[in-house]
């Protein structure tokens, strides 16, 4: 059944907004009108993605946040944990949505729901706003039984994430500051500061010494050419964009970031804590092996672990243990191996996973940490000596004028 976004009024004269459900809207003006309200507005609500025929929003359409997704599913899951029936906790999520946006997604998947299709199904239809991870365990839930419980799960799931991804950022936003500080203030004292001092002196015909003559050099070059330079960076980042949608090229790449200095024991941390938790939360929740490998596999950033990955697949495939079909990747941690292996034992692979899953993201944090607290004590000291040069440059002729006319 359609849904309608509708602006009435009552017989107060107050305006009242809302989502009502009908075949038409001719339908939906009538219902308003049996409830006492002169609708002035009706609107069919659109559906904004096809999930089936994989169709993409624009790049600036609305979507659903990672914060606001975790809220609709934490919500949802107490709702009929409660004992809500699946339509009356969707129109309960309707009526307390504060964004429009998110009013008209839930007004249409309850119409979805209440047409006869399964959660699952009404949520593929909203694919850039529902990955397909979260479908599948929806789709799983409904299976077995449990959805209350499978998206409560999901709820935890995605919370964790968003703390990880938050704490990695939040590691990160310090090193980015100093930096751009640093550079705005290198480019202030080059474009305006030194040639204004300097000029001084070589208006003297006083022979400069050469800091100071190569710091004049820097100074020109920067107002001249500065812009040429900033062109010329920004085409090269976007040829490097361009180049890396060669499958090869990006394969290349990603291969290297993994045995990179300093930096690779951190993308092998972040793609394999997404890896276990992902993983950790399909094989709870009922999924099969096979397709939770699937779906782990797509949560990953770099290509090289997701082509590790699909050949573990296709060896579990053929009846290989996961352990053992991880194990030929050296990317992989052995804490995870290990874990992965007590789990096939004991039967307990879903607890072993979330333990192995924890342990990386702690190991995550601590990397991110670690590579921060680097970057800060370098990027100070890199921005003392160059700013140490410039009053340098500057002060060298003073002092050589002071020893001439002592």
């Amino acid at each position: 059944m359609p849904a309608f976004r509708y602006e009435a009024v009552d017989s107060a004269g107050r305006v009242s907004k809302g989502v009502v459900n009908a075949d038409s809207a001719r339908a939906a003006r009538s219902d308003l009108r049996s409830q006492g309200l002169v609708p002035v507005t009706v609107e069919a609500i659109q559906q904004k993605n096809d999930g089936q025929t994989g169709a993409k929003a624009g790049l600036f359409a609305d979507k659903l946040s990672t914060i606001e997704l975790a809220m609709f599913t934490r919500q949802l899951a107490s709702l009929l944990e409660a004992g809500l029936p699946l339509e009356q906790a969707l129109s309960a999520l309707l009526d307390q949505a504060e964004r429009t946006f998110i009013r008209d997604l839930v007004a249409s998947v309850r119409s979805e729901v209440m047409a006869g299709s399964a959660l699952s199904d009404a949520l593929k239809q909203h694919a850039n706003d529902f990955p397909e991870i979260y479908t599948a365990l929806v789709a799983s839930g409904e299976q077995i039984g449990h959805l209350s419980r499978v998206l409560s799960k999901l709820a935890d799931y995605i919370e964790r994430r968003n703390a990880l991804v938050q704490k990695v950022k939040l590691a990160f936003t310090y090193p980015a500051i100093v930096t751009v500080v640093a550079f705005a203030i290198v480019i202030f004292l080059l474009t305006y500061v030194v040639p204004q001092i300097v000029s001084v002196f070589a208006n003297t015909k006083q022979k400069l010494p050469f800091l100071t003559v190569m710091m004049l050099a820097i100074s020109d070059f920067v107002r001249n050419w500065g812009w040429l330079v900033a062109i010329v960076l920004v085409g090269a980042y976007s040829l490097w964009r361009v180049a890396l949608r060669d499958p090869d090229v990006k394969m290349r790449w990603h291969r290297w970031l993994l045995v990179a200095p300093v930096y690779g024991r951190f993308e092998r941390s972040l793609n394999t804590a997404r890896f276990a938790s992902t993983l950790a939360i399909t094989t709870g929740s009922g999924v099969p092996i096979l397709k939770a490998l699937q779906t782990s596999r797509e949560t990953l950033s770099n290509v090289a672990m997701r082509l590790q990955v699909e050949e573990a697949t296709n060896s579990v495939r053929e009846g290989v243990s996961l352990a053992r079909a991880l194990s030929v990747h050296k990317h992989f941690p052995p804490m995870l191996i290990h874990m992965i292996r007590a789990g096939e034992v004991t039967g307990e692979l879903p607890a072993m996973l979330e333990r192995a899953s924890n342990t990386q993201e702690l190991d995550l944090e601590r990397r991110a940490l670690t590579m921060a607290n680097m970057l800060e004590p370098l990027l100070i000291l890199a921005m003392g000596g160059v700013v140490l040069m410039i009053v340098l440059a500057v002060l060298m002729p003073i002092i050589e004028i002071n020893q001439l006319v002592r």
